[in-house]
C-alpha cells in the first residue's frame, strides 16, 4: 500500500509539473517539455497521453517550413486547453469589488470593477451582495458556470482562513464578514480567502520565480501597510491567515492613531493618511477617516518633496525611519534573501531611503543586514489579480487535475470545498 501511495504521489506531482510548464512556456513539443521538466521521455509520453484523453491539453501541428525532400510528420506541439476550467479572482477594497475571469491557461478573458458602499457593508448585507455580483459577472462572461472550479477572494485588512471571514478591514463598516461559506453555498466551486498583500507575493513568484523564490518578503505601502511572506518556497500565512501584519505591529507605544483604532502602529506613520496627516500639521490623534486622502495623495506628496517642501520632507524622513526599524525586526526574525517594497506609496520611497537605511544600520549589526537585497517595484494594481489567478491555477494543478481521470468528473458533481489560503 505504501509503495502504491508513493507512486500515486509521484505521478500527481509529475502531472502538476507538466501542467505548470505548459502554462509558463506555452506550446511545447514533448522533447522540449522533457528538457523543461527534467522528466523522462516515457513519463512525458504516458502523462501527456492521459491529459489529451482527459481534455486538459490539446495537440497542435507546428506551422514550420519544410525542405522540399523532407520526410516525416509535421512537428507536434502540446498546449493547455483553456476551456478545461475557469477561475474567478475577486479583490475587495474600499468601495470596490474587482472581478476577473481566467481560463485554464491563466489568461484573463474578462474583468469588471463594481462599486459598493463601504460605509454600509457589514456581515449581514455584504455576503449576499458579493454572491450577486459574482453571479452576474459569470453570466455576462458567457462561460458555463459549471466550468468555474475556483473562486479566490483577496481583501484588505485581517482575514481568518480557518473561518473564511474578514476579521477587520477598512473596506467594511463591521467586523467578521463571512466570505467563504456564502460563496460555497452559492457556487459549485472551491472557494478561498486571503489577504491582498499575500497575492502580490504570489504574483511576483509566478512571474519571476528565478528572482522571487526561497525566502523573501513583500511590503506594500498604500492605504495601509501590508506584508506577504514567502518562506522556503511557500507562501506563509500563519495559523489563521493573519501572519505578517507588520502594519499593525507597534512602532511607538501610545503614538499616532491608526485606522485600526489602536495607537502607534507602523501603519500610522507610513500609510497615505499618516503621511498627509503629518505633512499638513494635523494632530497625531486625528481620526484617519477625517484625513482628506485621494487617489493622488502619494504622488502629490512626492511632487511636493521634489520641490523642496520642508514639511513633506520631514514627514517622509520620519516615515523612512519607521520603515527602517520595521524592516530591521523582519530581517532579524526571518533572514530573507530579498525584501520588495511596492504599493502606491513607493513613489515617496526615494525621499525615505536615506532615513530607512540609517535606521536599519542603527537597529541591526552588519551580519544581519548585509546579505539582504531591497527591491523597489513600481506599483501595478494588476499584481493582486495576477496573484489570485496564479494561486488558483496552482491549486488546480496540484489538486483535482493532478490525478488522472479527475477532469471527467463534472464540477457540479463535487461538493465545494471551504479551503484555507
Amino acid at each position: 500500500m505504501t509503495k502504491k501511495a508513493d507512486k500515486d504521489q509521484i505521478r500527481r506531482q509529475n502531472r502538476s509539473i507538466i501542467l505548470q510548464a505548459l502554462r509558463r512556456e506555452g506550446q511545447m513539443a514533448r522533447i522540449d517539455l522533457g528538457r523543461a521538466t527534467r522528466l523522462s521521455p516515457a513519463t512525458i509520453t504516458a502523462i501527456t497521453s492521459d491529459m489529451l484523453d482527459e481534455g486538459l491539453i490539446v495537440g497542435i501541428e507546428a506551422d514550420e517550413p519544410k525542405a522540399p525532400l523532407a520526410r516525416g510528420r509535421p512537428r507536434s506541439l502540446l498546449a493547455l486547453n483553456g476551456a478545461a476550467a475557469s477561475v474567478v479572482g475577486v479583490r475587495l477594497s474600499v468601495n470596490s469589488i474587482d472581478l476577473a475571469l481566467a481560463d485554464f491557461t491563466g489568461r484573463i478573458s474578462c474583468s469588471r470593477r463594481v462599486p459598493f458602499d463601504t460605509a454600509r457593508a457589514d456581515r449581514d448585507s455584504f455576503p449576499a451582495l458579493l454572491v450577486a455580483r459574482i453571479r452576474e459577472f459569470v453570466a455576462d462572461s458567457a462561460v458555463d458556470p459549471a466550468s468555474v472550479r475556483e473562486i479566490g477572494v483577496a481583501s484588505q485588512g485581517i482575514v481568518d482562513t480557518t473561518t473564511g471571514e474578514i476579521v477587520w478591514s477598512p473596506a467594511f463598516a463591521g467586523r467578521h464578514i463571512p466570505i467563504v461559506a456564502p460563496l460555497c453555498d452559492a457556487f459549485s466551486a472551491d472557494c478561498t480567502l486571503s489577504n491582498d498583500t499575500n497575492m502580490i507575493t504570489e504574483a511576483l513568484h509566478w512571474s519571476e520565480p528565478g528572482r522571487y523564490s526561497g525566502t523573501f518578503a513583500v511590503v506594500m505601502i498604500d492605504y495601509g501597510v501590508g506584508m506577504g511572506l514567502f518562506l522556503d518556497d511557500h507562501l506563509f500565512v500563519g495559523a489563521t491567515g493573519a501572519a505578517a501584519e507588520i502594519g499593525h505591529a507597534n512602532h511607538i507605544p501610545g503614538g499616532a492613531l491608526c485606522r485600526c483604532g489602536r495607537r502607534g502602529c507602523l501603519e500610522a506613520y507610513l500609510a497615505d493618511y499618516a503621511l498627509l496627516r503629518s505633512a499638513t500639521g494635523l494632530a497625531e490623534d486625528t481620526d484617519p477617516a477625517r484625513v482628506p486622502v485621494t487617489g493622488r495623495t502619494f504622488e502629490d506628496l512626492a511632487q511636493r518633496a521634489g520641490a523642496g517642501d520642508r514639511a513633506v520632507l520631514d514627514t517622509l524622513e520620519r516615515a523612512g525611519r519607521a520603515l527602517g526599524y520595521g524592516l530591521a525586526r523582519l530581517l532579524a526574525v526571518i533572514d530573507p534573501q530579498r525584501v520588495v517594497l511596492t504599493g502606491a506609496g513607493v513613489c515617496t520611497v526615494p525621499y525615505m531611503r536615506a532615513a530607512m537605511d540609517a535606521a536599519l544600520e542603527d537597529a541591526l549589526v552588519e551580519d544581519l543586514r548585509r546579505a539582504v537585497e531591497i527591491d523597489v517595484v513600481p506599483w501595478n494594481e494588476d499584481f493582486i489579480r495576477r496573484g489570485l489567478i496564479a494561486r488558483a491555477m496552482r491549486r488546480l494543478d496540484r489538486g483535482i487535475f493532478a490525478a488522472a481521470g479527475s477532469s471527467r468528473r463534472r464540477p457540479s458533481d463535487a461538493r465545494p470545498q471551504r479551503r484555507t489560503a
